[in-house]
């Protein structure tokens, strides 16, 4: 069974940190890139970064671009966003995606999402 489970989402005062995690089961991690996107109300999802299955291509929407971070852990099939200097426009229900790179399987994967709120 497929799971990707994400925690970490919360609420923050503008300015603040958090750092989202996504850990994955179920499925040859190895095989896949990851990804966060995020949703707002009333908008579209969109891509936030992405990282390839062996970490060495890593790419951030603009508006997130020098203040987030993506990266994975191999050992723990786990990964994160470090999410600083955050705005009330970042505020949205973050997902986690898989999408497969190599060998085969199902295409891609979705968790849950976990909400993050920037407000003061």
């Amino acid at each position: 069974q497929v799971q990707l489970v994400e925690s970490g989402g919360g609420l923050v005062q503008p300015g603040g940190s958090l750092r989202l995690s996504c850990a994955a089961s179920g499925f040859t991690w190895s095989n896949y890139a990851m990804a966060w996107y995020r949703q707002a109300p009333g908008k579209e999802r969109e891509l936030v970064a992405s990282i390839t299955s062996d970490g060495g291509i890593r790419n951030y929407a603009d508006s997130v671009k020098g203040r987030f971070a993506i990266s994975r852990d191999d050992a723990k099939n786990t990964v994160y966003l470090q999410m600083n200097s955050l705005k009330p426009e970042d505020t949205a229900v973050y997902f986690c995606h898989a999408r497969r790179q190599y060998g085969v399987g199902a295409s891609n994967y979705w968790g849950q999402g976990t909400q993050v709120t920037v407000s003061s």
